[in-house]
C-alpha cells in the first residue's frame, strides 16, 4: 500500500512526458495548434491510459511497477532491445507523418463518422489491454522471463482464445489513431506493424517454449496467436 502513491506519482510523470512528446511531434509537424482532432486524440489517449493505469495501481500494483520500468532492461533479450529501438524510431516518424498529412498539407480528408470509429477502436484497444492485465500479471512490456515474480503460463480469459491477446488489441491503435487524427497516410504503418509484431511474437514464443514450463502444452491447446481462424 505504501508503494502505491510512489507508483501513481511515477505514472503521472511518465504520462505527462509522453503527452508532451506526442503533442510536440503532432503539432510541430502540423505547424499549428489549431488542430481539434489532435487535441481530441491526445485527450482520449490520456484519459484511457490514465484510467487503465490507475485501475491497475489498485488491482495489481506489481504489474504496474513492472510496466513502468525502463524500455531497456538487464534481463531483456538483446534482439528485443533492437526491436524496440526500431519501434521508437518508426513511431516518431509515423506521428510526424500524420501531422504533416492531416494538417500541414491537408492531403487527407477523413469523414467525421470514420474519425468516431477510430475513437471507438482506441477505446476497444485499451479495454482489451485492461482485460489482458486483469488476467495476466506477467504482461511486461519487454521480452524476458520474470523468474523473480514466479512467472507461470496463463491460459484463462483472453489467453483461452488466443496466445497473444495484447498484441491483437494493440494493433487496433494503429488503425484507430490515424482515423481519429484524419490521416489516411497514417494507415501506412499497419502492414509494418503486423510484420514487426509477428517477428516479436515468434521470438517471444521461442523463448517461452525454451524457458517457461508448460508453455508447449498450452500452445498445443490454444492454436491461434492473434485471431481464431486467422493466425
Amino acid at each position: 500500500m505504501a508503494a502505491r502513491p510512489r507508483l501513481i506519482g511515477l505514472l503521472l510523470v511518465e504520462m505527462v512526458l509522453l503527452m508532451a512528446v506526442l503533442g510536440g511531434l503532432l503539432f510541430g509537424a502540423a505547424g499549428t495548434l489549431l488542430w481539434p482532432s489532435a487535441w481530441a486524440y491526445l485527450a482520449l489517449f490520456f484519459a484511457l491510459g490514465m484510467g487503465v493505469s490507475l485501475w491497475l495501481a489498485r488491482v495489481d500494483p506489481g504489474l504496474l511497477e513492472e510496466r513502468l520500468k525502463p524500455v531497456y532492461q538487464r534481463d531483456q533479450k538483446a534482439w528485443d532491445k533492437v526491436f524496440l529501438t526500431c519501434v521508437i524510431v518508426l513511431y516518431v516518424g509515423w506521428t510526424v507523418l500524420m501531422g504533416i498529412d492531416a494538417r500541414r498539407m491537408a492531403w487527407s480528408h477523413v469523414p467525421v463518422w470514420l474519425q468516431t470509429l477510430g475513437a471507438a477502436l482506441l477505446v476497444v484497444s485499451f479495454l482489451g489491454v485492461a482485460w489482458v492485465f486483469a488476467t495476466n500479471s506477467f504482461a511486461a512490456p519487454v521480452i524476458k522471463i520474470q523468474a523473480d515474480r514466479g512467472q507461470t503460463v496463463i491460459d484463462t480469459g483472453p489467453y483461452a482464445i488466443v496466445r497473444h491477446p495484447m498484441y491483437a488489441f494493440g494493433l487496433l491503435q494503429f488503425v484507430g489513431a490515424p482515423l481519429v487524427l484524419g490521416s489516411w497516410w497514417g494507415l501506412i504503418l499497419v502492414p509494418p506493424a503486423i510484420l514487426g509484431l509477428t517477428y516479436r511474437t515468434l521470438g517471444e514464443e521461442k523463448m517461452l517454449r525454451e524457458e517457461l514450463a508448460g508453455y508447449d502444452d498450452y500452445a498445443r491447446r490454444v492454436r491461434w496467436r492473434y485471431a481464431p481462424g486467422v493466425w
